[in-house]
């Protein structure tokens, strides 16, 4: 997906912040699973902050399953900027 976040979702001026960056990954993740016919809810999210992301910038979101053992889903999240890295998360999920 794609996004871009408008001034009124900084937390630090004119800086994305981070609570949204959190859920923005957490997204991701639960749509690679939905894609997947997956209904699951996240049973434990750590993210990773690398750089700041600038209120209007246009930022491409990444999520793919790195491991099931069903019930539970090992997911992983990545949002992009020009080619690099901003954030990461990994999270397990329990299906539904």
């Amino acid at each position: 997906a794609r996004f871009r976040a408008n001034r009124s979702l900084q937390g630090y001026s004119g800086i994305l912040h981070g609570g949204l960056i959190a859920a923005l990954l957490d997204a991701a993740m639960t749509h690679c699973l939905f894609r997947q016919s997956i209904q699951a809810v996240t049973a434990d999210l750590h993210v990773r902050f690398l750089h700041p992301i600038h209120c209007g910038a246009l930022v491409d979101l990444r999520g793919w399953m790195t491991a099931e053992t069903p019930p539970l889903y090992r997911v992983r999240a990545e949002i992009v900027l020009k080619q690099q890295v901003m954030a990461w998360a990994e999270a397990t999920f329990m299906r539904r």
